[in-house]
This record gives C-alpha cells, sequence and structure tokens, in this order.
C-alpha cells in the first residue's frame, strides 16, 4: 500500500528532434516527478544509425541510449534548473519517410513490468496504436490516458486525395483510441472529437522563455531601454503545412498594404529550399535563415511573432514568444483559443485582419504579463490542469485484469464479452500479418524488433507471437 504510483509516459518522439513530441512530455516528466509523490517513467524511441541521420539535425548521433539519455537529461536541467528524477527507457522505433514521424517497433508496452503497470500517458494515442500488436494497453495498466497532440486530419486533408484519406483516418483514430484508452485528454478543440474525452491545454512552456520575458520588461522600466528593437519573425518545423504557406501566401497577396515590412523566417525541414524560393519572389524583406533554439538571444529582440497556421492544436512555439512578452498575431482558429486570455495576443478573421493586426502590433508596445498570466503559462500551472482532469489520484474501485501468459489469450477465450473487447481482438489480429500491415500503412518488418536494434537495447532475442 506504501508503493507509489507509477506513471509511464509513453511518446513518439525524443531529442534532438525539437518537435512537441520530444519537448513537452519530457517537461510533463520532470514537472510530475519533481515533487517526488509518485514514481515516473518516459518511454522514448531509440532510432537506429541510419535513421538517426534521417531525423536529427546538425548530423547529431549517438553511439547507444545511455549517449542519448545524458544528451537528454543536460538539456533538461538546463532549462528547469533542478535534477529530475523520473527514468528514461527507450523502445525501438523506425522513420517512416512518408508520413515524417517515428512509428513504434513490436509490443513497446512491454518496456514496463506488469508490476509497476499502474498508468500508462499515451502522448499521440493514436500514432503510438495504429500498429500496435501485443499486450492491450487496457489490460496492461490500470489507466491509460491518451493525450492528442496533433491534428493529423488537417495535414492528411492537405494530401493527394486527402478528403478520402481523412474520412478514413478519422475512423482509424476513434477506433483504436477507444479500445486502447481509459481517458482522452485534446489540447485544443482544432483536434478531432473522441468519445470520452476533454479539451484541456495541459502543455506548459519552457521556464527558460518566462525568465527571458521578465528580464526583458525589468531591463525596460529600470533604464528606459528598448526591449524590442527588431520587428517581426515566425519560427518553426519548415514545411508548408506548419504556417510557412499560409504565411506567405498573405504576404505575396498584401505587398501593397505591408509595405516596407521585413520579416525574418527561422526553420529547418524538407520544404526549406522551396520557402527561401517563394520569399525571394517577394517584394518585401523576407529574410530565411537555418532554425535555431527559440531561447537563443538572437530571438530576444524581437517584438512580433506571426504564426498564421491552422495545422496546430497548441503551438508551442506561439506560447514560448507569449512568455517572452511579444505580441504574437494568428488566426481566430481553435488551437489559439488558449491565448485569447492574454493581452499581447492579436486575432484576426481574414486576410483584411491579418493586415490591420500586424502593423498595428508593429506600431505598439507589448503588455507586460502579470505574475497570474506567467504562472498560467508554466509548466507548474499545466501539471496542476493534468493532475486535475486526468484524476489520477482517484481510489481505483476495480483491479485491473490479470495478464495473460500469450497476450490475448484471456481475451480470445472471452471473445463476445464486449463489443470494445471484440473490437480489440479483430485489431490484435488484422496487425499480427504483415500483409495485413502493410495494407494499414505499417513500415515493412515493424512487427518485431530487427536483431540491430535488439542488440543496442539490449533486448531478448526475437520470438515468434502465439495466439
Amino acid at each position: 500500500m506504501d508503493r507509489k504510483q507509477h506513471i509511464a509516459i509513453f511518446t513518439t518522439a525524443s531529442l534532438p528532434w525539437m518537435t512537441g513530441t520530444a519537448v513537452n512530455p519530457l517537461f510533463r516528466a520532470a514537472y510530475l516527478a519533481k515533487d517526488g509523490e509518485r514514481k515516473v517513467t518516459l518511454v522514448i524511441p531509440w532510432l537506429s544509425l541510419k535513421d538517426q541521420k534521417l531525423v536529427y539535425p546538425n548530423h547529431t548521433t549517438f553511439g547507444s541510449p545511455s549517449e542519448q539519455e545524458s544528451f537528454i537529461r543536460q538539456w533538461l536541467e538546463e532549462r528547469t534548473a533542478f535534477i529530475s528524477g523520473f527514468a528514461i527507457r527507450f523502445y525501438p522505433g523506425k522513420f517512416a519517410v512518408d508520413k515524417r514521424s517515428i512509428l513504434p517497433v513490436g509490443d513497446i508496452s512491454v518496456i514496463i513490468p506488469d508490476e509497476e503497470a499502474d498508468i500508462a500517458v499515451l502522448e499521440e494515442p493514436e500514432h503510438l496504436t495504429w500498429f500496435h500488436h501485443g499486450k492491450r494497453w487496457k489490460t496492461k495498466f490500470r489507466l491509460v490516458i491518451g493525450i492528442i497532440h496533433t491534428n493529423y486530419l488537417e495535414y492528411v486533408k492537405r494530401e493527394k486525395n486527402g478528403q478520402f484519406q481523412a474520412f478514413l483516418l478519422k475512423y482509424v483514430n476513434s477506433w483504436v483510441v477507444s479500445i486502447y484508452c481509459h481517458k482522452v485528454i485534446r489540447l485544443s478543440a482544432a483536434t478531432q472529437y473522441y468519445p470520452r474525452s476533454i479539451i484541456c491545454n495541459v502543455h506548459g512552456v519552457n521556464p527558460k522563455f518566462l525568465e527571458i520575458g521578465k528580464e526583458r520588461f525589468e531591463q525596460q522600466h529600470s533604464s528606459n531601454h528598448q526591449a524590442f528593437t527588431k520587428g517581426a519573425y515566425y519560427i518553426g518545423k519548415m514545411i508548408w503545412n506548419k504556417g510557412y504557406g499560409e504565411l506567405l501566401q498573405l504576404l505575396n497577396n498584401h505587398q501593397k498594404e505591408l509595405a516596407g515590412l521585413e520579416i525574418d523566417l527561422y526553420g529547418n525541414g524538407e520544404d526549406s529550399d522551396q520557402v527561401k524560393k517563394a520569399a525571394n519572389k517577394l517584394k518585401l524583406t523576407v529574410r530565411v535563415h537555418p532554425g535555431r533554439d527559440h531561447a537563443d538571444p538572437l530571438f530576444h529582440d524581437y517584438k512580433v511573432f506571426l504564426n498564421p497556421s491552422t495545422t496546430d492544436v497548441v503551438c508551442t512555439t506561439t506560447a514560448e514568444a507569449l512568455a517572452m512578452g511579444k505580441i504574437i498575431v494568428c488566426a481566430n482558429h481553435p488551437s489559439n483559443d488558449f491565448f485569447k486570455q492574454f493581452p499581447n495576443c492579436r486575432i484576426y478573421d481574414d486576410d483584411n485582419g491579418f493586415v490591420e493586426a500586424t502593423c498595428k502590433a508593429l506600431s505598439e508596445e507589448p503588455v507586460p504579463l502579470t505574475d497570474a498570466q506567467r504562472y498560467e503559462l508554466s509548466w507548474e500551472a499545466a501539471t496542476e490542469r493534468f493532475l486535475k482532469v486526468s484524476e489520477l489520484n482517484q481510489v481505483f474501485a476495480t483491479e485491473r485484469e490479470k495478464n495473460s501468459s500469450k497476450e490475448f489469450a484471456s481475451v480470445s477465450l472471452n471473445l463476445w464479452k464486449s463489443m470494445e473487447d471484440t473490437s480489440a481482438y479483430f485489431h490484435y489480429l488484422a496487425l499480427g500479418f504483415e500483409t495485413t500491415r502493410r495494407a494499414f500503412g505499417a513500415i515493412p518488418g515493424s512487427l518485431q524488433p530487427d536483431e540491430e536494434q535488439r542488440k543496442e537495447l539490449g533486448l531478448a532475442t526475437s520470438s515468434k507471437h502465439s495466439l
């Protein structure tokens, strides 16, 4: 009875890939473990060298999981200023070039021993379970909470045959999330609807950004120094779907009204060359730069952050810009609902609204954040929101089901006990064969880790599943 509650946080990316599902779950683990009241494990993907070279920026690679863990912990401690007491474990993953995503290989639920399987937090549960074949998450863990990070439907709609693909994906997402999660947290209403879901932004801001914002205004008020000497900028992964397409289109359509505007774009990504070409065709001064850490002193002097993206769920860089005391200009979209409470947030509805909001933002000075507003952006507040909506401290009235030594044998013996069990068993069967996995879109050879990854992660030699 005295054993600490164990929370295992599974996510779909890891540093040095600076994506939301690498950064936010890392901070969540740190702040959930900070008070020492619970045991926390962050479970992240391990990529073999060939995939590391495709994913990680600046030619960064790691020879072992322990080397990558050291990198992650150092990065985190430099930003939180405290030593984190959570564990890090790795699961085998592969990079899907067509999806621009890391996908799990094999049954990643086994990373957590059965005796520690209290609570699982699945960051991007649809992504983690599309191709899952193994123990059922709801059977293994007492409580499974899914956190919806990504507006996959919006991305898919922009591809060839997008409307049809989005229609199918919507139902696949609903299917896998319902059979594997007890509760679902949607970061904003920009995501698709899920049963048993609640909308709540459970993300916070790296404390370094709050410190930068506070220092900026203290400097300005103590010495009458101009806090912001540069104009407008945007930073994000440099792909068209991350707002660059919308932004360059707005600039192109309103070059006359925005005459004299100078804007700097920062980012790395597959569409970098095309973004540069499009920017060079404009009469406005639009400079395109490689990506950098948003906390870099280079960004401290900018006053206005422009983000017209409508594919985000809750944009991390927008929150960071707010924390640094900047004015943000963003679309009237559900992904930005959380930001509307802050006085430096300027929302626009259409092209004319964008022009008006941008010009006004450049002519005004940001309003200093209050202590309460800073706290609302912090990871302390985000952790409080997470604990409240997930109800982790509730007393469970029922014991979790006993695990079968043959994974799904217990379910197969009681196949018709519920429609959900039947649906879950069908998913298990369908994803157990290479041909059907490929039909669903899985990476070839992802049913089990290959020998290289087994060796790198110290896993047992491969053995075939039995039903």
